[in-house]
């Protein structure tokens, strides 16, 4: 059985269509039905249920897909330890981020990076903090920089890189923005717009409004886990909301809420018991020396 039809079936099964997993792993749609079917002719199972243009795994599929994982884990966990005997900064190194931290601190350290390291085929994906962190669990990612999350993760590693405070915004033409300091009581009348509540960042503050009291509610108008969008929508007066100081604007006021000085904690994640590329301990290293 080959790893690259493995590589495959995970892709497929992980994004549940045939043309995001082809873009997933840099080959066409028809390439990777080809390696799905030879996979399930390889096999004497069918893998997936195809209705329409949505995938699902069949109980085979289903069966499969951790000790495909585990295989392919285990083939990275080689193809790292050999490469790292020679000492050499190469090679192919997938990570993920997310687009706040990927617009906001990775520019320099990318830039100092890719000029020390040429040889490094970089493969960098974007998506929410959480998703990477789940990438970073099963194997689909070796690293992640992002928004750390408040509770451990039993088989992650975190290490903290930036501090990222965390503060109270409204826009110029809020009824609030005159006060400039106000109790959580009287912010909370109002709605918000936040990230999902699915997000480790608006976790933080529904902990903190927990931890003040449990009868205030926050009241959402809006959802987006994209913070440049929230700051969009606050500029329009759509209500306030806890986005990181870096995307003060000047069509923006600061509130100052009484009791709560909120961040969030910025950086690294990897597997505890996989072994880091060279590749992925220089990202890292060019990280901490441009912060």
């Amino acid at each position: 059985m080959e790893l690259t039809l493995l590589q495959t079936f995970r892709a497929v099964a992980e994004y549940g269509s045939f043309s995001r997993a082809a873009e997933y792993i840099h080959l066409t749609q028809p390439a990777v039905s080809k390696r799905v079917r030879q996979l399930e002719d390889d096999l004497g199972v069918r893998l997936f249920d195809r209705i329409g243009r949505r995938v699902r795994l069949t109980e085979a599929g289903r069966a499969l897909l951790p000790r495909a994982r585990c295989l392919l884990n285990d083939a990275g966990e080689i193809r790292r330890l050999l490469a790292n005997l020679s000492g050499k900064v190469c090679g192919r190194l997938v990570m993920g981020t997310s687009h706040h931290v990927g617009l906001h601190r990775l520019p320099e350290p990318l830039k100092s990076f890719t000029q020390a390291h040429p040889e490094v085929e970089l493969d960098i994906r974007f998506m929410d903090s959480e998703a990477a962190c789940h990438a970073v669990d099963i194997g689909d990612l070796e690293l992640a920089i992002v928004t750390l999350p408040s509770n451990p993760i039993h088989q992650l590693q975190v290490r903290p890189i930036w501090k990222d405070p965390l503060i109270f915004m409204v826009s110029c033409n809020h009824p609030l923005a005159k006060r400039r300091r106000v109790t959580l009581d009287t912010l909370l009348k109002y709605p918000a717009v936040l990230p999902g509540s699915n997000t480790y960042t608006r976790g933080i503050l529904e902990r903190a409004v927990r931890t003040k009291s449990k009868s205030l509610v926050l009241h959402t108008g809006m959802e987006t886990n994209y913070l440049e969008t929230l700051r969009m929508l606050v500029e329009a007066n759509l209500g306030w909301s806890l986005l990181p100081a870096i995307q003060l604007s000047p069509q923006l006021v600061v509130l100052e809420v009484a009791g709560m000085h909120l961040s969030r904690r910025l950086g690294a994640v990897t597997h505890k018991e996989r072994s880091l590329s060279n590749a992925a301990r220089a990202m890292i290293a060019a990280c901490i020396e441009t912060r």
